[in-house]
């Protein structure tokens, strides 16, 4: 990867926790659910407005260091308007990219975490949201711990 393209990716992920997008309660959420990282203390529930099988509006709220806040941020841009399928072929992208290091053939702001793989322990935190949309889509209603998942 070019010094400009990490460059870039530092800036994508600063950005989106410096400025979250969709931060905050969902008044019209009829899907919530809890996130929990016990290894590092990351927090994130996440709120869903569902039509149908369709994810009609997005956000999250939490607390914790920059790659999950950021991370969340993100998820909340790139799950909006998809359906639990799409979703969950999403999440499973992004955790090859956190996971691998592999950047997605198409450009992406997704590809801002491909770093993450090299500090194995941050994999928790980057996906942490994730676990928790994909939990409130199932309406499983137990929280999602990075504890209970192989990331």
């Amino acid at each position: 990867m070019s010094a400009d393209l990490t460059e870039l990716y530092q800036q994508v992920i600063l950005d989106h926790n410096r400025r979250p997008r969709n931060r905050g309660r969902l008044p019209t959420a009829n899907r919530v659910a809890h996130g929990d990282n016990p290894s590092c203390g990351d927090q994130c529930d996440v709120f869903l407005q569902l039509d149908g099988d369709r994810i009609k509006d997005i956000s999250f709220d939490g607390s914790g260091c920059a790659i999950s806040q950021a991370s969340a941020s993100l998820m909340t841009t790139q799950l909006k308007g998809k359906t639990a399928a799409e979703a969950e072929a999403l999440y499973k992208k992004f955790h090859e990219i956190v996971t691998t290091g592999k950047e997605p053939e198409e450009i992406s702001d997704l590809a801002a975490f491909a770093g993450v793989h090299t500090f194995p322990a941050r994999i928790k935190c980057a996906t942490l949201g994730w676990h928790a949309a994909l939990n409130a889509l199932k309406g499983d209603a137990a929280p999602a711990t990075t504890e209970s998942h192989t990331d």
